[in-house]
């Protein structure tokens, strides 16, 4: 796929074409990370059973990956309360 240019909105939103969505498997309540690259690029790393199942083992022996990414979301959620 080509790259596709997209516009943000006043809210900072934008479309993710279909294709790339479906190909990726995101749906609606989907949840992505989304960080900056050592390149100055930003990443937006939708979380799906997929990506989980790529990056299972990486915390090492006894980690439960989805166990730490739901740690990550409850703080993360926190801290947007305040």
């Amino acid at each position: 796929m080509s790259p596709t240019r997209v516009t943000f909105t006043s809210k900072g939103q934008v479309v993710i074409p279909a294709e790339l969505r479906r190909k990726h498997k995101i749906h609606a309540g989907t949840e992505a990370e989304v960080f900056e690259d050592p390149l100055g690029r930003i990443v937006l790393q939708p979380i799906t059973e997929e990506y989980i199942d790529h990056i299972t083992g990486m915390l090492g022996p006894g980690s439960n990956l989805i166990e730490e990414l739901a740690k990550e979301r409850r703080a993360e959620r926190q801290r947007e309360k305040f």
